[in-house]
């Protein structure tokens, strides 16, 4: 039986660890970023990496995005309707889901298909010593290998997000107006009257920080596993839980800025 009393001792000392390790992971980011001004850059690796990360991420990706502009249009027209605010339901559905649903999306999406996948490749490199010989060897393996998947992360976000805002606002408009019986001019005059530039652009910067999360958490926890192979399929749960913990925490913070600096249309 585990003594309580053992436990709250080492509780200090599992804090600094995992600090040490945000530490680690937040270094290695740094790294990433300076890396990808050297110079040469890793096109063939890059695209590879964004085919890969691409192709097993639309179609989950599309799936996932109808229901959510499903529930968001069906849930905000039965509150408006219960307030007497029909008219606004199109540009409230339409602004929940470009501006939280399809980033958010899109990083989960990216973070449980493509990171997973970029975190075993590399745990298996490391379990099998590869990083270790490329380092002997003078080449790095930041430059080489984690650069290019973290820049395709970020391409296929930014470019998968806008496919999830148009998908996630058609599923929206049609349940809003098939299912709940709303006019379509009604849904499309709202979202003009109260929809700015800014929305989008801001949908944007959340997709492109998300999808560089996802990359260096995939890639840092892959260059670290422990255990073996059986450490491999561990840092791999790893990995997606933290970039869920880290995007959530993120786009609170990028939400409460952009409400802060950025004055709703009409105001």
């Amino acid at each position: 039986m585990t003594n309580p009393v053992a436990l709250l001792a080492r509780a200090p000392e599992k804090a600094a660890a995992g600090l040490r390790e945000f530490g680690r992971m937040c270094a290695m980011g740094l790294d990433v970023v300076l890396a990808m001004f050297r110079r040469p850059v890793q096109i063939r690796e890059f695209i590879q990496q964004f085919w890969f990360i691409a192709s097993v991420s639309i179609t989950p990706a599309i799936l996932v995005s109808i229901p959510f502009g499903a529930v968001i249009s069906l849930q905000l027209g039965s509150l408006t309707s219960q307030i007497g605010a029909q008219q606004f339901n199109g540009a409230a559905s339409v602004l929940a889901v470009v501006q939280q649903a399809s980033p958010i999306v899109t990083t989960l999406i990216i973070a449980g298909a493509g990171g997973s996948a970029i975190c075993a490749d590399l745990g298996a490199r490391s379990i099998r010593e590869e990083i270790d010989a490329m380092e002997v060897l003078g080449v790095s393996p930041i430059h080489r290998l984690i650069v290019p998947r973290v820049q395709a992360a970020i391409g296929v976000s930014v470019l998968l997000n806008g496919l999830v805002s148009v998908v996630g606002v058609l599923g929206g408009y049609f349940f809003n107006v098939i299912v709940q019986g709303g006019t379509p001019g009604a849904y499309l005059a709202s979202f003009n009257a109260l929809a700015q530039l800014p929305d989008l652009v801001v949908s944007s910067i959340k997709a492109f920080i998300f999808g560089f999360l996802a990359g260096v958490v995939a890639a840092y926890r892959g260059l670290n596993p422990r255990g073996g192979p059986k450490g491999v399929g561990d840092v791999v749960n790893q990995s997606v839980v933290i970039t869920f913990l880290l995007l959530f925490f993120v786009n609170t913070i990028l939400t409460a800025l952009y409400l802060q600096l950025v004055p709703a249309k009409g105001t």
